[in-house]
């Protein structure tokens, strides 16, 4: 096992693991972060969808041993202090998840594509929102969720 320190939703978190673990099995097992969900294990579905210096990732096939230089990993838990994002708001408002399972991956997708583009037209949307699949097709109340979060300043 080696030793790996890795900066987490602005936290310096140290742990060993084995090399080749997913960041996603880090993030859940080892610090306890269960936010970021299991969904395919083949980076498909998005439910594991975090943040690496800004940018959506997939955690589920990510592997801990490319990470510790520096990158900023933010989880669903690091979003916000307390779950005020304006998309997680957004969500809340418009009642965006069914089953919920998905909906952390969603959230960050959507949250990412507002920092790149606080006022998204509803296809780039929907194209971007393309790669995190909801089982329940709740899409319809998602694009809602984002297109009204676009319209509440500021982002962060």
């Amino acid at each position: 096992m080696a030793t790996y320190s890795l900066n987490i939703n602005n936290e310096q978190h140290t742990f060993e693991a084995s090399e080749g673990t997913s960041l996603l099995w880090i993030l859940r097992e080892h610090l306890g972060l269960t936010g970021t969900k299991y969904g395919c294990g083949i980076a498909q579905c998005g439910a594991c969808t975090i943040h690496v210096d800004g940018t959506p990732v997939k955690a589920c096939m990510l592997q801990v041993q490319n990470f510790g230089n520096g990158q900023k990993i933010t989880t669903i838990e690091g979003l916000s202090e307390n779950a005020d994002h304006p998309v997680q708001k957004a969500w809340i408002e418009v009642q965006a998840p069914q089953c919920g399972y998905c909906q952390s991956g969603q959230i960050m997708q959507a949250a990412a594509l507002l920092n790149g583009d606080s006022q998204p037209s509803r296809e780039k949307i929907k194209s971007y929102m393309n790669g995190v699949l909801c089982r329940c097709g709740t899409y319809l109340r998602i694009i809602d969720a984002i297109e009204l979060a676009s319209s509440k300043k500021p982002l962060t």
